[in-house]
């Protein structure tokens, strides 16, 4: 049972989100408080939304501008929500229907294809179609759901969840009242107690009546021999897979956010934050409490020191400190110009 070479990704995964009925364009468009354009076919038939880079004929995606234009020239897409002015850019096999709130009207018609298969109440707490291979040890007050995996010689923890359609491999531990959803874990893998693995990433946008959060309809990855420290959070994707790679290690009350992708042997230190869709390299280390913003690269071997704050690139092998983050060299001899020129005021 291991995650380190996955089969292509299923979107979304069925272990973890049930597959409505299709809508015809016009059901979608009425649950989207859309108007579909004049001549617009409104029984064609949708089944399922999905991002522009990776979405179908049959299929309804979004674009807001920015980095989407650009996949908005080449997707599949059978229909694309997005504003006025980028209608002219959708390829003439999409539908485009404008909206000054397409992540909203996305939101909306996602709600109705793919449900998110949640934690309910069940009795037994074990279900009896989880699957439990030879010496699994199981605490008290676990909950086990329907479908989930678990490999031999794992142990589970006093009060953990393990959610409907999760993996976990063989010789892991999971700790005390850990969370465990819409999730793939490999061998040796350890999530200390309180740790919340799968939760839906933080995705809200502006609708017509105010703000309306949007649908998580991904995975968190986990690979062989990662460890998760106490109240950790890693975020399920939007649309892609959040990823921790083999062997890195993350420390207590570390946040992942969604679509985040980490390399091996990677070190995350307490109150590390990795915003959304940020991508890390192999052998990086990150300081206490460092901060990395949203759609980051960070190259393999490099170092990020306690508490800076990354809003940009850093190359391969480089080590990066203060905030903003910049190459350690160039803010040390800034830090030290600042506190030579304080002292020569306190002097005059």
């Amino acid at each position: 049972m291991t995650v380190s070479a996955l089969s292509p990704r299923p979107f979304p995964d069925r272990r973890f989100y049930a597959l409505g009925p299709p809508l015809s364009l016009a059901e979608a468009a009425d649950l989207a408080g859309l108007d579909l354009p004049s001549g617009v076919d409104g029984d064609r038939m949708i089944t399922g939304v999905e991002s522009l880079v990776e979405a179908g004929p049959d299929q309804i995606s979004f674009c807001t501008g920015g980095a989407h234009a650009r996949a908005l020239a080449v997707t599949r897409a059978g229909v694309v929500l997005l504003p006025s002015a980028l209608v002219d850019l959708a390829p003439s096999g999409a539908v485009a229907i404008p909206t000054p709130f397409p992540q909203a009207a996305m939101a909306a018609i996602a709600q109705a294809l793919h449900r998110p298969r949640d934690i309910l109440a069940q009795d037994p707490a074990i279900h009896p179609r989880a699957q439990l291979e030879h010496g699994v040890l199981v605490g008290p007050g676990v909950w086990i759901g329907e479908g989930a995996e678990v490999g031999a010689g794992t142990v589970i923890g006093p009060g953990a969840i393990i959610g409907p359609g999760v993996a976990i491999g063989r010789n892991c531990r999971i700790g005390p009242r850990v969370v465990v959803g819409f999730a793939l874990l490999g061998d040796r893998v350890q999530v200390h107690a309180g740790a919340v693995i799968g939760e839906p990433g933080f995705g809200a946008a502006p609708g017509p009546k105010g703000i309306v959060d949007l649908p998580q309809l991904g995975r968190v990855i986990l690979q062989d021999g990662v460890t998760v420290g106490a109240n950790a959070c890693i975020d399920r994707g939007a649309f892609e897979d959040t990823v921790v790679g083999e062997n890195t290690k993350i420390d207590n009350l570390v946040q992942i956010a969604h679509n985040v992708r980490l390399g091996r042997n990677n070190l995350l230190a307490a109150f590390t934050g990795i915003s959304g869709s940020t991508v890390v390299g192999d052998g990086v280390m990150f300081g206490g409490r460092a901060g990395v913003a949203d759609h980051i690269s960070i190259g393999s071997g490099a170092r990020i020191a306690a508490a800076a704050g990354i809003m940009k690139d850093v190359p391969a092998g480089e080590s990066w400190g203060g905030s903003p983050g910049r190459p350690v060299k160039a803010w040390l001899k800034e830090t030290a110009l600042l506190a030579r020129l304080a002292r020569r005021r306190d002097r005059g």
